[in-house]
C-alpha cells in the first residue's frame, strides 16, 4: 500500500485458461476476520471466476500496523490493491459492507461491475437496538468476548479447531485497533447515501436482523435485490454456503 503495509490475499482460479477474464470476484471479511472465512466461496466460485479473498490490514496474514483503522484508510487500501482489475464484483460482509460502500463513495465505481452487501446495516429504517455493552466488554475482558461474538456468528456450531484458529486471527490486531474499527462516528445516514447513491446492480443479502432495512433499500433503492437467509447466523456463507455459492453466481453472471 502507499503507506508502506503489506496487504495478503488468497487467489483462486486465476490462472485457468477456461475461465472468462472479464470478471474478477473480490471478497472483503468482516471486523478482526480473516480472508480464509471466504474458502467454502473460493472452492466453488473458483471454477468459473477468479476469485480473491483480501486479507485487510491488520487481519489475516497482512502486515498489523499501528494506524489506519479508519473508513478513509480502509476505503484507500481497497483501491489500491483493486488497481490492477477492471470490471470487479465487490463482496464485503458486516464491516466489510461498510469499507466497499465507502471505496465506492470515494472512488467511483468504474471498476466495478456491481456489489454484494453481506449482512450489515446500511443506514435504512429501523435503526438497529444498540450495541450494549460490546466494546466495554472487549476492554475488561477481551478473551471471553471474543469467543462468545465468533461462536454465535453461527447458526450451527462449527469444528472446535476452526473456532480456535479463528479466534487466534481475529485477536492479531491490538485491542485499541478493533475498538477504533468500531468507534467511526460516522452517521449511518451517510451509509445510506452512500447505498443509494451506487449505480451499478447491487444485492443485499442478510439474516432476519437486517430484514426490514433490506425491504426499504428495496423499495427506496430501485434495481437492489435482495435476499433473505431465514435460519442462517452472521456468517451465513459459512452457515449455507451452497445456496449462497449459487447466489453469488447467479449474481455474477447478471452482471458479467
Amino acid at each position: 500500500m502507499s503507506d508502506g503495509v503489506a496487504l495478503s490475499a488468497i487467489e483462486s482460479g486465476l490462472n485457468q485458461n477456461a475461465l472468462p477474464a472479464n470478471l474478477t470476484i473480490v471478497l472483503i471479511p468482516g471486523w478482526c476476520m480473516p480472508a480464509w472465512l471466504w474458502q467454502p466461496q473460493m472452492d466453488a466460485l473458483s471454477a468459473h471466476y477468479p476469485v480473491i479473498a483480501l486479507d485487510p490490514r491488520g487481519q489475516g496474514e497482512s502486515d498489523v500496523p499501528d494506524s489506519g483503522y479508519n473508513f478513509e484508510r480502509r476505503a484507500t487500501d481497497i483501491h489500491e490493491f483493486l488497481l490492477p482489475y477492471q470490471n470487479v464484483l465487490l463482496v464485503g460482509w458486516s464491516l466489510g459492507a461498510l469499507e466497499v460502500l465507502e471505496y465506492a463513495h470515494r472512488f467511483g465505481e468504474d471498476k466495478l461491475a456491481g456489489m454484494v452487501l453481506v449482512d450489515s446495516s446500511v443506514g435504512e429504517l429501523p435503526v438497529p437496538p444498540p450495541g450494549g455493552t460490546f466494546l466495554e466488554a472487549l476492554r475488561e475482558k477481551r478473551n471471553d468476548t471474543l469467543d462468545e461474538f465468533v461462536r454465535a456468528m453461527y447458526a450451527s456450531p462449527r469444528p472446535e479447531a476452526e473456532v480456535i484458529a479463528l479466534l487466534h486471527d481475529v485477536k492479531r490486531m491490538s485491542l485499541d485497533n478493533s475498538i477504533a474499527l468500531l468507534s467511526s462516528g460516522i452517521p449511518r445516514e451517510h451509509w445510506k447515501a452512500c447505498a443509494h447513491g451506487f449505480k451499478k446492480p447491487l444485492l443485499y443479502v442478510v439474516t432476519p436482523q437486517f430484514e426490514e432495512q433490506a425491504r426499504n433499500l428495496e423499495k427506496n433503492r430501485p434495481g437492489t435485490r435482495v435476499e433473505i437467509f431465514a435460519e442462517a447466523g452472521h456468517a451465513l456463507f459459512v452457515d449455507e454456503p451452497e445456496r449462497f455459492n449459487a447466489l453469488l453466481l447467479d449474481f455474477a453472471g447478471s452482471v458479467r
